[in-house]
């Protein structure tokens, strides 16, 4: 269009409906100083109240993270989550157990697992750069309440078509469900029985457990009880992620991953796309919570390379 607009001698403007206006990313996770008496109280009551934050409660968004940070000693901090019908900040602790044998490796997996294993947030949208374990983590909480806490009755994972399409899917379900030389000891090792035979995931797909699909099936249906993983969210528009989400039945949950800044449709940029869109409009509401991940485990050069290209 804008070709065309060129040869007319006309202007052509972005369409404009649909872009989140933000001055600054919506990350989900804050900081702030505060007097060390309230971190010793937030760790030994488990959290703090209105009453003890004062004015400091009115600045945050439901299920945002909030970190505490002891002014006078930097290194001790508390790590909470801010409950909005409570009015109050929960304490929030490393996960120990982990979800199918993966563990939280920094403060912002942390806060992704605490969302992604809580059942009372229906809709959950994790963004960060490649390599920040989004979908690694998605899946792996989404085993875990399917196949372990029985909570709910399937796991989706869903991908809008664009290359190298599902290939990245398998390759996590491989890490978290392969032989031992893919999952380098961790909890759920299913021993490698050779290339001939089927994948481990494999009967995880025949039994139900498990469903990978492309994003277009999901679409016009009605899923409940169904724990759903859309990924490379970035690339859907509004409309799109809009009739995604409105499929959820009673008891659903659904987890958006993505990268905002890493986009493959031509059709949509960084304030366009369905997954910024959907942060930006959850913001204030209590069914969503959301996590920017910051920094890279994949590997120390998968790290540096993202930041330096």
């Amino acid at each position: 269009m804008r070709l065309k607009a060129d040869a007319l001698g006309m202007v052509a403007e972005d369409y404009e409906h649909a872009h989140v206006a933000s001055d600054e990313a919506y990350t989900g996770v804050t900081e702030r100083d505060v007097a060390s008496e309230l971190v010793a109280e937030a760790y030994a009551k488990g959290g703090l109240g209105e009453d003890a934050l004062g004015s400091l409660a009115r600045e945050f968004h439901p299920h945002q993270f909030v970190v505490l940070r002891n002014a006078i000693d930097a290194g001790r901090a508390a790590l909470t989550r801010w409950d909005a019908t409570d009015r109050r900040l929960v304490l929030v602790t490393r996960n120990k157990e982990g979800a199918w044998g993966l563990l939280p490796r920094n403060r912002e997996q942390v806060f992704a697992l605490d969302l992604l294993l809580d059942d009372s947030i229906p809709l959950v949208t994790l963004d960060g750069m490649a390599g920040t374990g989004k979908t690694l983590l998605a899946i792996a909480a989404g085993l875990k309440r399917v196949a372990d806490d029985r909570r709910y009755r399937r796991l989706v994972v869903a991908r809008p078509i664009f290359p190298p399409w599902m290939k990245p899917i398998f390759d996590n379900l491989e890490l978290l469900l392969g032989g031992e030389e893919a999952k380098e000891g961790t909890g759920h090792a299913r021993p490698g029985t050779g290339k001939s035979h089927a994948p481990a995931w494999q009967t995880l797909l025949d039994q139900g457990i498990l469903d990978v699909e492309p994003l277009t099936y999901i679409r016009g249906r009605s899923i409940p009880r169904q724990y759903i993983v859309v990924d490379e969210a970035q690339n859907l528009t509004p409309h799109e992620v809009k009739t995604v989400i409105t499929r959820a039945g009673e008891g659903t949950k659904i987890v958006l991953t993505g990268d905002r800044y890493q986009i493959d449709n031509p059709y949509v940029d960084a304030t366009s796309n369905g997954l910024s869109y959907v942060i930006e409009r959850f913001r204030e509401s209590a069914l969503a919570g959301h996590v920017t991940l910051r920094k890279g485990e994949r590997s120390a050069l998968a790290e540096h390379a993202a930041g330096l290209l």
